[in-house]
């Protein structure tokens, strides 16, 4: 088992999932991420990204391959292991928001703080930090209910940037924002990650989204595609036909 490169603080080799009506998740995705590096997992939906950042993550074990995070094999751990590696090193956020709701914004941002250990006040801290940086903060001792629904997902934004993760998955992240707040929140979720030397493994079929990415990776039906530049020409019916995936 060859380990990965020193600099790639995630690292997938051919890695195959497969769903549990049968159809192909992953077919064979390889892929390397750099420490501090924001890396944008793009396509069309159904092509694999929400499947691949949970294989990356180990939120569901792959049927064949191998997973690396900084160096230690991923693939070959536990349930129990795997949760804790998720609960202690990687953040995530999901296209919707999903928020305790007993619990009241700040609490939420600074509950998985508090699930590793750190004391009440420190968590706090940092919940209402992230809370403020992402124009929430003033949200900060109502319950979820009284939120819109832009509100919540930047509160569960706050709340998987709080404990400082290694790594952030991001699926969707601004999927359910208008387009003014999806700019703030992507450029806060980028500075923050800059800043704090965050690696950030970022699924989106937007774009502008991925743009904010230093580096795009595309999947296909399961697979890593590469798009072919051709010189213009003619098709049966006139069209200019410019480029091609493969």
């Amino acid at each position: 088992m060859e380990a990965p490169p020193d600099n790639d603080v995630l690292w997938a080799r051919s890695l195959h999932f497969t769903h549990r009506d049968g159809s192909p998740g992953l077919t064979g995705v390889s892929l390397g991420v750099r420490e501090g590096e924001i890396l944008a997992v793009s396509g069309p939906r159904g092509s694999g990204k929400t499947t691949l950042l949970r294989c990356l993550s180990g939120l569901v074990p792959i049927d064949a391959g191998e997973v690396w995070f900084n160096s230690s094999p991923v693939h070959t751990l536990g349930p129990m292991a795997r949760e804790r590696l998720r609960r202690d090193r990687f953040g995530w956020i999901d296209p919707e928001p999903v928020l305790v709701p007993e619990l009241n914004v700040w609490e939420n941002a600074a509950l998985p703080l508090m699930l590793r250990g750190a004391g009440r006040r420190r968590a706090k801290v940092a919940a209402l930090e992230w809370l403020e940086r992402l124009d929430v903060g003033d949200k900060a001792r109502a319950r979820p209910h009284r939120l819109r629904h832009a509100e919540r997902q930047r509160v569960a934004i706050a709340r998987a940037l709080a404990p400082g993760p290694t790594v952030l998955f991001a699926d969707e992240p601004t999927a359910p924002l208008h387009r003014a707040d999806r700019t703030h929140v992507l450029r806060t979720l980028a500075t923050a990650a800059r800043s704090h030397g965050i690696t950030v493994v970022l699924a989106t079929h937007d774009p502008d989204t991925a743009a904010l990415a230093d580096r795009t990776v595309a999947l296909l039906d399961g697979r890593r595609v590469h798009t072919v530049h051709l010189p213009d020409a003619p098709d049966a019916e006139g069209r200019a036909a410019c480029s091609l995936s493969v």
